[in-house]
């Protein structure tokens, strides 16, 4: 999953990227409201983590005009401003949750998996398709009941197909999960994660759509070539 991280803070925004990546999210750091709204224009995000009180642009501007172009991204308002007119403002303009600095990062971390989970329609945490069952909470998958440890890659790719299976993703979709802006995408990453996944997981679980991309059918849904 890549989430845009908005923070002019230094020292925060450096240990929220970090939380963040080694948590398995590709984030994107901008330090300016301006920025950032570019980058929300240019980009696809699952999820966008944002201070209000930034240089050259103000957070709620900038999600406003995110919604003003109907935009569904969900948004985290992750601030100081703790007044109740502040919290009401940022709602009522779209945001998806609140939080005030400072807060526990894992607390951080739940409201963002539980944001991820209900902007792809699930309620339930864990994900079972088949002989195959996924917690992304606790990062831990079964096959008939057995553990299977998956890296923090395989579970960058796996994350948004098991978030909505029956969608195909292509490979480039799949490399803007796995990376932020800066690192270097290797050629044939996306292969290599799907391969040790049908490993762990079942020839079969992830498909192939030939010219298109990867896919996890939904329960009882027509199988694809592969």
């Amino acid at each position: 999953m890549r989430i845009l991280l908005v923070e002019d803070d230094a020292m925060i925004g450096t240990g929220l990227q970090d939380c963040l990546r080694a948590d398995g999210y590709a984030t994107d750091w901008e330090r300016d409201g301006e920025r950032a709204s570019t980058a929300l224009r240019a980009g696809v995000y699952d999820l966008v983590l944002l201070d209000l009180g930034l240089p050259n642009r103000d957070g709620l501007s900038v999600l406003r005009e995110l919604r003003g172009r109907h935009d569904r991204t969900p948004v985290l308002i992750a601030t100081a401003r703790d007044a109740v007119g502040d919290r009401i403002a940022g709602l009522d303009a779209g945001a998806d949750d609140y939080v005030v600095k400072p807060y526990d990062p894992d607390e951080l971390l739940a409201r963002i998996r539980a944001l991820l989970r209900r902007s792809a329609g699930h309620a339930e945490p864990a994900f079972e398709h088949g002989n195959v069952r996924i917690d992304p909470q606790t990062r831990e998958a079964s096959v008939d009941g057995a553990p299977v440890t998956l890296t923090a890659r395989e579970w960058a790719v796996l994350q948004p197909l098991i978030a909505r299976p029956g969608m195909i993703y292509s490979r480039a979709q799949l490399e803007e999960k796995l990376y932020s802006w800066e690192e270097e995408i290797a050629s044939n990453a996306v292969e290599v994660y799907v391969h040790g996944l049908r490993k762990k997981l079942g020839h079969r679980f992830i498909q192939t759509v030939r010219g298109v991309g990867y896919v996890i059918p939904k329960q009882g849904g027509k199988a694809v070539e592969t």
